[in-house]
């Protein structure tokens, strides 16, 4: 008779334990992220970050055409942070990629009170009154001005979620590989 032993090749998951730094930081994250989604129209640091990759766009996204390079400025504000997100993740650094999804919302919110102004045309642009308002501009040749509230509480609402997700992703991937006694 031959008989093989067969043996299981499954092993019991690692055990995980808590990284309270790590914790700590996406607590902190999450509450910045309240204040920020309290009241998304107070100028606050990461704004000013957001400004350059905003006004960034527009020349670079011009090169495909006038809407195009107006719609860019805030398309670049949100795609440079998603971008960072996506390397993170793509490296295997999912509490680094939760942690800059913040990022993402915090723009989209910043985003969101530009959309929503596009009718009043209230907030002060840099360059002075005589600034085009890019949402204005962008609503006003697609015949959609009368819903730039809507359009702004939808992209408010999209930042609200990557806020959520970072946090969750955050708090999830706060946990690491315990080490195993032999």
């Amino acid at each position: 008779m031959n008989s093989k032993v067969v043996r299981s090749t499954k092993t019991d998951p690692p055990l995980r334990r808590l990284n309270c730094l790590k914790l700590g930081f996406i607590a902190l994250i999450g509450v910045y992220g309240a204040v920020c989604a309290a009241s998304p129209s107070t100028y606050r640091f990461l704004d000013r970050v957001d400004l350059v990759f905003h006004e960034a766009g527009h020349p670079i996204f011009g090169l495909l055409g006038d809407f195009i390079g107006v719609l860019g400025g805030s398309l670049m504000q949100i795609l440079i942070p998603a971008i960072v997100v996506g390397y993170f993740f793509v490296h295997q650094q999912r509490y680094s990629g939760a942690v800059t999804l913040f990022w993402v919302a915090q723009s989209l919110f910043n985003v969101s009170v530009y959309v929503r102004d596009a009718r009043s045309q209230a907030l002060p642009l840099l360059g002075g009154e005589d600034t085009l308002h890019d949402w204005n501009y962008l609503f006003g040749r697609l015949h959609l001005l009368k819903w730039d509230q809507a359009f702004g509480n939808l992209v408010y609402l999209v930042g609200l979620a990557a806020l959520i997700a970072s946090v969750l992703g955050g708090l999830y991937y706060s946990t690491e590989e315990a080490p195993q006694a032999e």
